[in-house]
């Protein structure tokens, strides 16, 4: 009496190199993301003709009414204090100077009074962040 062999079964095909190049997409969108805390609140700059692009990587916001935001801070002196507690951190007095985004509709006045403030909170340089036509 003769048995029939049992069918060879065919090779499954391996996830393995799947696996690695997800693994490999992951940690590249991983490297490549940068998370930054959303800011307290929103900021309609005024517009300007200026092309130049601003240098600076701290940024301090100003709404319309004149409070002041930071990273995840919104108030008024205390943000002012912290932004120069990040400034100091950074190393030897910042070479780039601290961005200003300043609401469109904020009074000239307030803007200035808050220019003034600035060195007292030992920030020597700053630019305002306007957007382009």
């Amino acid at each position: 009496m003769r048995l029939a062999s049992p069918p060879k079964r065919q090779p499954s095909e391996s996830i393995i190199p799947m696996i690695n190049v997800v693994f490999l997409l992951l940690i590249f969108f991983l490297m490549t993301a940068q998370i930054a805390p959303p800011a307290p609140f929103e900021v309609e700059p005024p517009e300007a003709r200026s092309e130049a692009q601003p240098e600076g990587e701290l940024t301090l916001l100003v709404d319309a009414d004149g409070q002041l935001g930071f990273r995840d801070m919104a108030g008024g002196d205390e943000v002012l204090q912290a932004v120069s507690a990040a400034m100091a951190d950074c190393g030897d007095g910042c070479a780039a100077p601290l961005q200003i985004r300043v609401d469109a509709a904020l009074p000239a006045a307030k803007l200035a009074a808050l220019m003034a403030q600035l060195p007292a909170a030992g920030i020597l340089r700053a630019e305002i962040v306007t957007a382009s036509k």
